[in-house]
């Protein structure tokens, strides 16, 4: 068994996105998922990207936000709604409102996304 105390969680963060690593290889040993969860502020977005080797589930949890898809395709993705990435599918996410937009994501094989954020606390 594993306990993550809050002050084991890295906060990864670039402007207007913030990524806090619940379960991550740096803090469980863990090695089939990592567990983040990620704060989309007002007008901002995290930009289309992949990843080659993992597949990627998010969970809306408050607010609305945009899901930036292949072929520049957009989705609407709301509190309650799940969306499935496979390995190699882009995506990204694009906050329109006025609002914080709140999602969990699991990732399989972890990922040690620190390299994809300028910011650690």
């Amino acid at each position: 068994m594993e306990i993550i105390k809050k002050s084991e969680i890295k906060i990864l963060s670039n402007s207007g996105v913030e990524s806090f690593q619940l379960l991550n290889p740096e803090n469980s040993k863990s090695e089939r998922i990592t567990i983040t969860r990620v704060l989309v502020q007002p007008d901002n977005e995290q930009p289309r990207h992949k990843h080659d080797t993992s597949e990627q589930i998010w969970i809306a949890v408050r607010g609305k936000g945009i899901l930036l898809l292949a072929d520049n395709k957009e989705e609407v993705f709301e509190p309650g709604d799940v969306v499935r990435f496979a390995d190699g599918d882009i995506h990204g996410l694009k906050n329109k409102s006025q609002d914080v937009f709140e999602y969990i994501s699991v990732t399989s094989p972890p990922i040690n996304f620190g390299y994809a954020y300028k910011e650690k606390k």
